[in-house]
């Protein structure tokens, strides 16, 4: 499917008469040019296959429909795993604009030198359990790595 296909997947705006609707693909395409340009997300043509798109451009994707559609959450799981260093860049640009826009996130990651960029707070979870539960202010990323590695060894 296409990128904007992707930021409209389930919720595609239609056109048309009663139950005679058919897709509306230019205001797809329309919106979603949009906005990637808001994002600043470079991608050649929001009808172009997202599979051709980069880790850091899908993630860009992502964040692009929660902001369309408005969600108070969003949840990204290890979203700079496999990354290059652009691609982490990328990623932790769109965070900071998801708080900009005051869209909570959940930044799921064992790389806590990434999140440690972006996150206001740390939930760090052994086991299922939480270990600690600290707002940026109050620890290093040192401190984090240094309970992380504790974690692993108890």
């Amino acid at each position: 499917m296409s990128v904007a296909r992707n930021i409209f997947l389930g919720r595609e705006p239609t056109r048309g008469w009663g139950p005679l609707r058919v897709l509306d693909r230019e205001r797809m395409s329309l919106e979603a040019g949009r906005l990637l340009s808001d994002l600043r997300l470079h991608i050649s043509s929001v009808d172009q296959e997202a599979r051709f798109c980069s880790g850091g451009e899908m993630q860009g994707v992502a964040i692009a429909r929660a902001m369309y559609f408005k969600a108070s959450l969003v949840i990204l799981d290890e979203p700079t795993t496999a990354l290059a260093i652009t691609g982490v860049r990328t990623v932790l640009s769109f965070i900071r604009r998801l708080k900009e826009d005051r869209i909570a996130c959940l930044f799921v990651t064992h790389n806590l030198h990434d999140v440690y960029e972006v996150a206001d707070r740390f939930l760090l979870v052994k086991r299922g359990i939480v270990a600690a539960n600290l707002p940026r202010d109050q620890v290093t990323v040192e401190d984090l790595v240094e309970l992380q590695v504790a974690g692993a060894a108890s």
